[in-house]
């Protein structure tokens, strides 16, 4: 791909800068999709097949993604590359932001909240469980549950939290 310029912003821009390039690695990242059929089904802003396949592409030829060789009849599994693991810095300013300054789904507003309240050594530990899950590098000693983990399970409580409040229309545990 052609780059406009030279500026480092606009190169990161033109791969990374239009949404789905940023929801597919969303989704790879946060939501451990990593074959096609889990991309386009597990997308809340349904991803149509074709513009997700050109994403996959886009995001394998640019280095971010690698797509395993499967045979036919077989799906094939995409894993992040270290490139596509330093993305995670970048969605967690993305999301920062939206957390500030745009309103959404509380369930999924709290994982940036869990992140933002645990602090940048929480990116470092999902940035090495990355690296264990996509590049097989060996997992760090850890006592108790790891980042991703944890991850789900403020998810997870707020889901259930809101679940209480649609059910009785006020908040649950008031």
């Amino acid at each position: 791909m052609q780059q406009r310029s030279g500026c480092p912003i606009n190169a990161a821009v033109e791969l990374l800068g239009d949404r789905w390039s940023m929801l597919v690695l969303r989704d790879v990242i946060f939501g451990d999709r990593r074959y096609f059929r889990a991309l386009l089904t597990g997308s809340v802003e349904g991803i149509a097949s074709n513009i997700l396949a050109d994403r996959l592409v886009r995001l394998v030829e640019a280095g971010i993604l690698t797509r395993g060789t499967a045979a036919r009849g077989q799906r094939a599994l995409y894993s992040l590359t270290e490139s596509g693991i330093q993305t995670l810095p970048i969605l967690y300013a993305l999301g920062d932001w939206g957390l500030d300054w745009r309103r959404g789904d509380d369930a999924l507003r709290s994982r940036q909240q869990f992140m933002r309240d645990a602090g940048p050594a929480f990116l470092d530990e999902l940035m090495d469980e990355l690296r264990v899950r996509h590049l097989g590098a060996p997992p760090s000693p850890r006592h108790g549950p790891g980042a991703f983990e944890r991850l789900e399970a403020a998810y997870a409580a707020e889901r259930e939290r809101t679940a209480g409040e649609s059910v009785t229309g006020t908040p649950a545990g008031r």
